[in-house]
């Protein structure tokens, strides 16, 4: 009986095994292209196909200029994912590009759906990521140079430079969601309960309050 029970084990870790690739990024494609119909008034985990396609849905050129970082985090996210590139939808990829003012930052966030991956245009950036046992791994990345932040982790990139930067960022998804966390907390609506945050940062109420006014 505990040999049986031993191969059942053993048969449901290969199961396991095999099908975990597919439940690491997006659902496979069961037809050679369906770009996404926006439009559509069906609701499902994705987007439905649109009936007409040309060669103008798989093609973007939102990338190639530098986005507004006029804003008080002093950066700004293009996206190429589904949502603004309809003909990646069921592909499992997308892209943006990042640009960053001197002194800006993309605030530390999280993508649930997606690994990312960067490659620096120009400038001098202070990335990282933080691992669930709350250790940091960070690195200063220049021009040509690439880095990777792991799926669902908490990350940032600064910039450390004097001039203007950017990066081109790839994602193992067609949308790959977006938490920012300081947004998260501060400006969710409804509000997280103040208390609430107080007791996590170990502050008093009004403090936490002055933080959601700036959010405001």
């Amino acid at each position: 009986m505990a040999r049986v029970q031993l191969w059942v084990a053993a048969a449901c870790a290969v199961v396991l095994a095999l099908a975990a690739p597919s439940l690491a990024g997006d659902p496979d494609m069961l037809q050679d292209v369906c770009v996404a119909d926006l439009a559509s008034p069906v609701k499902l985990n994705g987007f439905p196909c649109k009936a007409n396609v040309t060669a103008d849905d798989f093609f973007f050129a939102g990338l190639k200029n530098p986005g507004n970082t006029n804003n008080p985090a002093g950066s700004n996210v293009t996206a190429a994912n589904v949502q603004s590139f309809p003909g990646v939808n069921t592909l499992g990829v997308s892209m943006a590009r990042i640009d960053y003012a001197p002194g800006g930052q993309n605030p530390p966030h999280t993508h649930p759906r997606a690994t990312e991956i960067i490659f620096v245009l120009e400038g001098v950036l202070e990335v990282g990521f933080i691992t669930t046992a709350n250790k940091l791994f960070t690195k200063t990345v220049t021009a040509g140079e690439v880095f990777v932040f792991p799926r669902g982790l908490v990350h940032f990139q600064q910039n450390r430079g004097h001039g203007p930067a950017a990066v081109i960022a790839a994602f193992n998804s067609q949308l790959q969601g977006t938490q920012a966390i300081a947004a998260t907390l501060f400006a969710a609506a409804p509000p997280v309960p103040s208390d609430v945050l107080a007791k996590a940062f170990r502050v008093d109420v009004p403090q936490v309050d002055a933080i959601k006014a700036k959010f405001k």
